[in-house]
């Protein structure tokens, strides 16, 4: 057993929990300091990670055994870059929200940092059991964030968001449980181990509902068409570090669930509702695409634009193709790597143009500020999936698993490509270079916490952009464990 995941899980929560007891000034920084640590962590994993070497940096031990869960953690090649994405985004988070003023920060950065440790806990879970734990862990953060720093509307907000987590959470909770006493054989001893629970012979009919149950409270998370009622009032009310991590980073926890549980334990089911997921998949890039075009506010542009990645996702999962789910998982990476610094810059353009998020009180930066708009432009030409850019490789994986494996939708899809550059065009264009807004200030990145939150995700942008592979080889090793189950039962 190896503690090392154990101390990149708790360390940000540990993080949150001093901050508690710090003078108010230090409370941001120490929450700065934990998620740095927790991410300097995380690259010595990735540089220590073995291609192919299957789960490692294994943590199994008893926690209660009189129901058979177990607190187990490892990595493999699907959850890797989301964890290291994950440490990697919150220190943008942090930062952002340490250079701001709160009220009561000391208890804001505590649940930041509770938050971090609730999203690393379910991409490192190993046992169903305590994945539901964390995934369910997860709300009680973010709804303190949403419902106390939030905006006017933030109670509304809230509420939406808690009924429709909650009904997800406890519909899963309602899957796990069953499929862990429907798997385990007669006078047997209970087990929610994910690699046991993948050679438990469960009948369709009992897969079924159960994959129903699960992709409910996945597709609520994601968010995605048609369970994405809470997203729009979330986004609006959400303060800007809070909805940066939701957006890159919590809404990943709801399509990885669908590689990391639904896909290898639940097979014939996968195979059953494929036709209907790739419906869900094609309307919710179609639906986000068009509504991000019509949006005014900069907020809601990226969250309906996030819903239709989180469709291109979903699409290469239910290709069940092992190229579209490679391609997936790598999307899941560039998403939050673009969405991140893209609620970067509309938060400075909202300070810029008197604290609005609106699209018609910018505009017109682009000559007074050319720093500000080359970081833009180049964020959104890896949005809109560029060649030369991480996000082109990702997306052409994705399409080609769904062509080989239904072409119809990979058609349908490709629609969204098109309108992903007609979206992100108008998104970038109203926002720099219309006539001045009104009340917009002209003014340039600054050398100081601006640019030296943004610079970096910038570079790694550009980075992967040249070198795909370096993401590509070591996401090539998951895809004989998580999908060989679907591709089986595919082809019967």
């Amino acid at each position: 057993m190896t503690i090392y995941l154990s101390i990149i899980l708790f360390l940000p929560a540990v993080a949150g929990l001093l901050a508690m007891f710090v003078p108010r000034r230090l409370a941001g920084w120490t929450l700065v300091t934990g998620t740095v640590l927790t991410l300097a962590y995380a690259i010595v994993m990735l540089a220590r990670f073995k291609t192919g070497g299957g789960l490692q940096f294994i943590t199994n031990d008893n926690w209660i055994s009189e129901l058979g869960i177990r607190y187990s953690l490892a990595v493999d090649g699907l959850n890797l870059f989301l964890i290291v994405l994950t440490a990697l985004l919150w220190v943008p988070a942090s930062l952002a929200a340490a250079l701001r003023e709160w009220d009561r920060p000391r208890l804001f950065m505590m649940f930041m940092g509770f938050g971090e440790t609730a999203v690393l806990g379910a991409f490192m879970a190993q046992d169903l059991a305590l994945f539901v734990v964390f995934f369910d862990l997860m709300l009680v953060p973010f709804y303190f964030l949403v419902g106390m720093w939030g905006g006017e509307d933030r109670v509304y907000a809230t509420t939406k968001l808690v009924i429709y987590t909650l009904a997800g959470s406890l519909l899963m909770l309602a899957a796990a449980v069953a499929l862990g006493v429907m798997a385990t054989p007669a006078g047997g001893h209970i087990s929610f181990s994910l690699a046991t629970l993948q050679h438990a012979h469960l009948s369709g009919g009992s897969q079924y509902w159960i994959f129903l149950l699960f992709a409910a409270a996945f597709l609520v998370k994601a968010p995605a068409f048609p369970l994405h009622g809470w997203m729009p009032d979330a986004y609006r009310q959400a303060p800007l570090p809070v909805i940066l991590v939701f957006s890159a980073v919590v809404s990943k926890v709801g399509v990885y669930g669908f590689l990391r549980i639904v896909l290898p334990v639940l097979p014939q089911a996968s195979v059953h509702f494929q036709e209907l997921m790739l419906a869900v998949a094609v309307v919710s890039i179609l639906y986000g695409s068009v509504l991000a075009f019509s949006q005014d506010e900069a907020r809601l542009v990226l969250g309906y634009s996030s819903i239709a990645q989180l469709g291109f996702i979903l699409l290469g999962i239910f290709s069940l193709d092992p190229k579209g789910g490679q391609g997936a998982v790598m999307q899941m990476v560039n998403h939050g790597l673009v969405v991140a610094p893209l609620f970067l810059i509309i938060g400075y353009l909202a300070i810029r143009a008197q604290g609005r998020d609106s699209l018609d009180w910018m505009g017109g930066l682009a000559f007074r500020a050319p720093v500000l708009a080359g970081v833009f432009l180049i964020v959104a030409l890896a949005t809109l999936a560029m060649p030369g850019s991480s996000n082109f490789i990702g997306e052409l994986y994705i399409l080609f698993g769904t062509f080989q494996s239904k072409i119809v939708y990979g058609l349908v899809a490709s629609v969204g490509v098109v309108l992903a550059a007609v979206y992100m065009i108008r998104f970038y264009q109203r926002a720099m270079h219309n006539p001045v807004g009104v009340h917009a200030e002209s003014r340039d990145l600054a050398l100081g916490p601006e640019l030296g939150v943004i610079a970096p995700l910038v570079l790694i942008i550009l980075a992967l952009g040249v070198y795909p592979n370096f993401l590509l080889h070591r996401i090539n090793a998951f895809a004989p464990t998580q999908q060989h189950s679907s591709q089986v039962a595919l082809k019967r």
